[in-house]
């Protein structure tokens, strides 16, 4: 099966991507895409956690190399200009605290979890290496119910 060697079934685990991806749902990681297209800002990606390369984890790009990203009493700002985070961000998941600015290196990425008051993230650890990230959440496969393209 020739798929088998871009899509990656992962399970998820936790709760810092709520309300898009809840704990213990599978889905479908393409491995494939970022060596031809770009990663863009509000993807959810897979990458090795860089405190711990043992481990995975699963946040939306914020952050784009060369960026400015702040977060002012739980909104985030990129290059001074408010994100629009309505379709994915809960008001009562939003994270209300200030976080002072971080630049975004050549090569990096600034990642958040959606479930911002319950997410370890850039805010914690800083930025993540390109060379980590190693896939693009697409697809939900379990529960059925909830199958479907990822956003």
């Amino acid at each position: 099966i020739r798929h088998a060697l871009f899509y990656q079934p992962v399970k998820v685990e936790g709760t810092s991507m709520l309300p898009e991806l809840v704990d213990q749902e599978r889905i479908f990681v393409n491995k494939f895409v970022y060596r031809i297209e770009q990663i863009a800002r509000k993807d959810i990606v897979v990458f090795w956690y860089p405190l711990d390369p043992s481990k995975s984890y699963i946040k939306r790009v914020i952050g784009m190399p060369g960026d400015k990203v702040e977060v002012r009493r739980g909104v985030v700002y990129v290059n001074d200009k408010a994100l629009d985070e309505e379709h994915y961000i809960v008001p009562e998941f939003v994270d209300h605290r200030s976080y002072p600015p971080v630049y975004v290196e050549p090569g990096h990425y600034y990642v958040l979890g959606d479930h911002r008051n319950q997410s370890n993230d850039s805010r914690m650890w800083g930025l993540v290496p390109e060379r980590y990230i190693y896939g693009k959440a697409v697809f939900r496969y379990w529960p059925m119910n909830k199958m479907g393209s990822l956003d």
